[in-house]
């Protein structure tokens, strides 16, 4: 192991947002009333993309909308959500960074503020072993309550998983002497400060600004 990749994941390795996504979906299919539900859901993009939103009040909503339905017909759901959304949309540069890390013997993981039910198939279709993610309460039975376990992965909480997930591993932060993190927002400024290598990745404005003020890297991994 030499170095630690971090990688954000939506707007950073697909081009998209799996969350408000996966809620299009579940309009689309009809699975929750269309019109109430994609108005919530694009308010509630409004709010992300702004820098406005409340990771509490929207993970209450998004495990909240989970918990309607038996794990059995979720999990069918989002077989069909990877084929028809993010399958289209794994795009060979994503894919070619993350190689070039793994080739290197580098610890990957990716840290996403969206819930570890949505992501853990895209994490697997990229192949990644590691994610942290936000956490849905499981019941016995593998169906969800609704609920978050522990504190939401945005902001400040990325770091705090961060630096959970590499204690659990006999790690910290300082045990790389490179630390790289890739992400397109201005809400991930808290990790990406305390790494070593900083890499603004399809950034958004705001992020933009800051990567240049403070003469970090910028990529861009596809136009969107």
């Amino acid at each position: 192991m030499k170095n630690l990749a971090l990688f954000d994941l939506d707007h950073t390795l697909i081009p998209l947002d799996s969350d408000y996504e996966w809620g299009q979906f579940l309009a689309r299919t009809g699975a929750v009333d269309r019109e109430a539900f994609a108005k919530r859901n694009a308010e509630f993009f409004a709010q992300y993309q702004n820098g406005t939103l409340d990771p509490h009040e929207y993970l209450e909503f998004a495990l909240g909308t989970l918990a309607q339905f038996p794990r059995t017909q979720l999990d069918a759901w989002h077989r069909e959500f990877m084929d028809e959304v993010i399958h289209p949309v794994l795009l060979p540069a994503a894919r070619d960074l993350l190689k070039k890390h793994q080739d290197a013997g580098d610890l990957v993981a990716i840290v996403t503020a969206t819930n570890r039910f949505v992501t853990a198939p895209i994490a697997q279709a990229l192949n990644v072993e590691h994610l942290l993610a936000a956490e849905p309460e499981v019941k016995p039975d593998g169906n969800l309550t609704g609920k978050l376990v522990g504190v939401p992965t945005s902001g400040a909480g990325k770091i705090a998983h961060t630096n959970a997930w590499l204690a659990a591993r006999g790690l910290t932060l300082k045990d790389f002497e490179r630390s790289y993190f890739y992400s397109d927002s201005q809400a991930d400024i808290p990790l990406l400060s305390i790494v070593t290598h900083p890499i603004a990745t399809n950034p958004n404005a705001l992020l933009t600004a800051h990567a240049q003020a403070q003469g970090w890297t910028i990529i861009n991994l596809f136009n969107d």
